[in-house]
């Protein structure tokens, strides 16, 4: 018999949790979990010519799978131009149980994958990839799927 569908997020959070404690509780059991995120751009400072040097600060608010009218958290994109259209980009970003850090390559931010390179809390000492694939421009809205391998 089952009971009422529990929130993805929710499910996604948990099973991370459980893969750390069957882990023993090292810090080195992140994963393996998938997280979907949809995030909301709430402000994109700096560069807007992609000089080499110059750096953006890109500001955005995460969305579970349950509410797209409450946050549960949000990220900040920092990018430094390195010539053309590509950029070198590090990102944080802040959930309710702890943060995950990325970093790479960008080159145009309708579709690109960084690294998880660590985290914080649950993410403790995180590594797997994020691919973030834009669904709206104006205001730019984003979709993005963290796989945690561990």
């Amino acid at each position: 018999m089952t009971g009422p569908p529990v929130p993805r997020l929710i499910t996604l959070l948990a099973l991370a949790a459980v893969a750390l404690v069957v882990a023993g509780g090292t810090s080195e059991a992140t994963g393996p979990a998938v997280v979907r995120l949809t995030d909301r751009q709430i402000s994109d400072t700096g560069a807007t010519n992609g000089v080499p040097g110059t750096v953006e600060v890109i500001r955005v608010l995460l969305y579970g799978s349950t509410s797209k009218a409450r946050a549960i958290g949000r990220g900040v994109l920092t990018c430094t131009h390195v010539g053309g259209p590509e950029r070198t980009c590090s990102g944080s970003y802040v959930l309710p149980r702890g943060t995950i850090e990325t970093a790479g390559i960008v080159q145009s931010r309708l579709l690109y994958t960084q690294a998880i390179v660590g985290g914080t809390g649950l993410y403790d000492n995180a590594r797997g990839s994020i691919t973030v694939t834009a669904k709206q421009i104006r205001p730019r809205r984003e979709i993005l799927l963290f796989r945690l391998t561990g």
